[in-house]
């Protein structure tokens, strides 16, 4: 290849401090000044060397495979992303040079540009700095020692601390575990002295008046003798029967709820003609209505079987209807609607009685409460609360809806039971 032609870029060519070689198939074709000194050769001399001459022997042939792959696809390495390699002078020293690589078109033929830097003295203010991180490392070591003997003795004391407060800790804990179990004692107590005033106070009513009714019926009938009485004589039996009746259901409340809060009580489920367990339970019903009062049950789908506990369903739905009867006037409707789905029961007993006012309706479920506008009629309190707990025990639930003087509704939704 001929010298540059005699412009400016010659004279950049040869007045650039950086070493600049022109590289076609391996070979020197042109090196400027810079090059020759950096390499330690005269003027032209490099022209003509393979490219592998001025590195170290043990990268040549290396150096000769990627620069094979770089021919057949150059490409541009910029400053910026450039390698560090190691170059190789005419007298067999080595310095370590930056090489940037760049493809141009010289005379109708491609050729390599490599711009090659000397970066001995960066690499020896890197060797230093790598020095001074490596003391500073060491300095940072032992700081580290340091600090972590020092927390050593700190956590020493800590724990010596720890170990002598744990025990008034200790003192501590079990102090505020008898307080809450005596608060929690105090509050049991209390709500069970709550309860036997209650249970006191409504027992005594409720046992005194059917108690005397018996009393004076007894006493009259007594008195009765003679055949022309005999009206007289039907009319006391009859109120002592009943008053026997309402002393047997407080009884029975009371027998219920204790089975229940014991876990007495267990539930055995059976396939039933739901719509004929009805009708048989509407029966008995109808022996307690008041004069001129109707029990309308409307089942659809008479034929639908359902499995539950019939015993507990029994329970329940005596207790709603009774209630139904007692708090609504004579004359009146009470209405039981069933429907039959394939995975539960759904039923409503709707009555025309005196309904419940809106403040008590929060406390209807607990245990010996009565509403305001129920205490002139006979009663303990106890039947919504075990109603409740029966259908805990057959997968069921209860609402109601009430308005004070037009009556109540009460919605049960009942799950089936798998029967084992």
């Amino acid at each position: 290849m001929t010298d540059p032609h005699n412009n400016t870029f010659q004279s950049i060519f040869y007045s650039c401090v950086e070493g600049i070689l022109l590289v076609s198939k391996g070979k020197i074709e042109l090196a400027n000044p810079a090059c020759e000194w950096l390499f330690g050769y005269s003027t032209n001399e490099l022209v003509g060397m393979r490219i592998e001459e001025l590195m170290p022997t043990e990268l040549r042939a290396r150096h000769e495979v990627d620069r094979s792959k770089y021919d057949k696809k150059p490409e541009p390495r910029q400053m910026g992303v450039s390698r560090d390699l190691v170059a190789l002078k005419k007298d067999g020293n080595t310095f370590p040079v930056e090489i940037s690589l760049n493809v141009a078109r010289v005379n109708d033929e491609d050729v390599t540009i490599a711009y090659i830097i000397d970066i001995s003295k960066r690499k020896e203010a890197e060797n230093e700095l790598k020095r001074s991180e490596e003391q500073l490392l060491k300095y940072a070591t032992e700081l580290e020692q340091r600090v972590h003997d020092r927390t050593k003795k700190l956590n020493s004391a800590i724990e010596d601390l720890q170990r002598s407060n744990q025990e008034l800790e200790e003192q501590i804990k079990e102090r505020i575990k008898a307080e809450n179990e005596a608060r929690i004692a105090l509050e049991r107590e209390k709500e069970l002295n709550e309860l036997k005033t209650r249970f006191v106070s409504m027992a005594s009513h409720e046992f005194r008046t059917p108690l005397s009714a018996v009393l004076s019926s007894a006493s009259l009938i007594g008195k009765y003798i003679t055949d022309e009485n005999k009206d007289k004589k039907l009319k006391h039996i009859n109120r002592i029967k009943s008053s026997v009746g309402e002393l047997t259901s407080i009884l029975n409340d009371f027998l219920s709820l204790d089975r229940l809060d014991g876990g007495k009580l267990q539930v055995y489920p059976q396939l039933i003609i739901i719509c004929d367990f009805l009708h048989e339970l509407a029966d008995e019903m109808r022996q307690l209505m008041k004069a001129d009062q109707k029990l309308d049950l409307n089942c659809a789908r008479p034929d639908s079987n359902f499995t539950t506990d019939p015993q507990i369903l029994k329970q329940v739905l005596a207790n709603l209807l009774s209630n139904a009867i007692k708090y609504s006037p004579e004359g009146s409707t009470v209405t039981l609607d069933v429907v039959v789905n394939v995975d539960c029961l759904l039923i409503e007993v709707a009555d025309q009685g005196i309904g419940i006012p809106k403040a008590d309706q929060k406390h209807l479920f607990d245990k010996f409460f009565r509403a305001h506008n129920a205490s002139h009629i006979q009663g303990t309190g106890l039947g919504l609360n075990i109603v409740q707990k029966y259908l805990e025990l057959i997968h069921g639930e209860i609402t109601f809806e009430s308005t004070e003087g037009l009556g109540s509704t009460f919605q049960l939704k009942i799950n089936a039971i798998e029967h084992e």
